[in-house]
């Protein structure tokens, strides 16, 4: 099986929240290796939630359990596993 990066699904993300941003805070629990803003096709904008990718399982469980509930930019964060 190819390895794949342990992703999060990041909700309630500030709209004015940029990839980097995000990447920064999550790296605080693990080694971020890529960050999506999901945004809206039609109007360009971001729909408040995000995917976060970990080089590795255990910042990806860290994020879970230590970051979920927490503020980011005065927003309380919902992290959880991403569905494959």
């Amino acid at each position: 099986m190819a390895s794949q990066g342990f992703s999060v699904y990041v909700g309630n993300v500030p709209y004015q929240g940029s990839e980097q941003e995000i990447g920064q805070y999550f790296s605080s629990v693990g080694v971020v290796t890529n960050v999506r803003i999901v945004y809206d096709r039609e109007t360009g904008r971001p729909r408040g939630f995000a995917f976060v990718e970990f080089s590795d399982e255990t910042g990806a469980q860290r994020a879970v359990d230590e970051l979920n509930g927490q503020s980011f930019n005065g927003r309380n964060l919902r992290v959880n596993y991403a569905n494959k």
